[in-house]
């Protein structure tokens, strides 16, 4: 199905595991308090984003990966709405907010892309 090799060279796994990566670091200061609630809720969605376009990238037909990666694309939305909630909270300073927030956005423009490539 698909002609790379492997997932990682993929733009849109790429992008997302920094993404992961810049999650892990700017939520590695959130109040302890967010322990257990929005610091892990977003790094559950990070890390979910780059997992299931490496797991639909193995699957054997064209439909399911693209069900795996839109399953990512959801977990990009999910992270678009936590990372303007720590900004309006104040658990992330305007600057790392909004770099973060781009690569979100631009992560999602390209999974867009690759999905409508596989439709």
């Amino acid at each position: 199905m698909s002609k790379l090799n492997s997932h990682r060279e993929l733009t849109a796994y790429q992008k997302s595991y920094q993404l992961c990566i810049d999650i892990y670091m700017a939520t590695k200061n959130f109040p302890k308090e967010e322990q257990f609630g929005l610091k892990i809720q977003m790094r559950r969605a990070a890390v979910s984003a780059p997992s299931n376009i490496a797991e639909g990238h193995m699957r054997k037909n064209r439909k399911e990966y693209v069900q795996f990666l839109r399953i990512a694309l959801s977990s990009l939305a999910e992270l678009d709405t936590q990372v303007s909630l720590s900004r309006d909270l104040e658990f992330l300073d305007k600057a790392t907010g909004e770099r973060i927030m781009e690569s979100v956005v631009s992560t999602s423009q390209v999974l867009h892309k690759l999905i409508r490539s596989l439709e």
